[in-house]
């Protein structure tokens, strides 16, 4: 999925005259939402990998925060959920 975005990525070159001001905005808008996406989609790549990680040694479903086990709702709607639902609510209002 990530790679085939790629291509849609590229720098947006547009005739200026042929196309219109608003139509090379709105192509550099949808390129914008596009590289979000891909970075997006990165990072939860990069989450499953720990969670796969943390599984191999044993630890997967314990919250490093608190040593509770990460309640099965959680983990069955966000398999790569690190922390329980107490301690990400704390690290997310800082």
């Amino acid at each position: 999925m990530i790679e085939g975005t790629r291509q849609a990525a590229r720098p947006v070159e547009l005739d200026q005259p042929a196309v219109g001001r608003v139509s090379r905005i709105d192509a550099i808008q949808q390129q914008k939402m596009l590289e979000a996406n891909r970075n997006a989609q990165r990072s939860r790549i990069q989450l499953v990998r720990s969670a796969l990680s943390r599984f191999d040694d044993g630890e997967y479903g314990d919250c490093p925060g608190c040593g509770e086990c990460v309640g099965y709702a959680r983990l069955k709607a966000r398999p790569e959920s690190v922390f329980c639902i107490d301690c990400q609510s704390s690290r997310e209002r800082g």
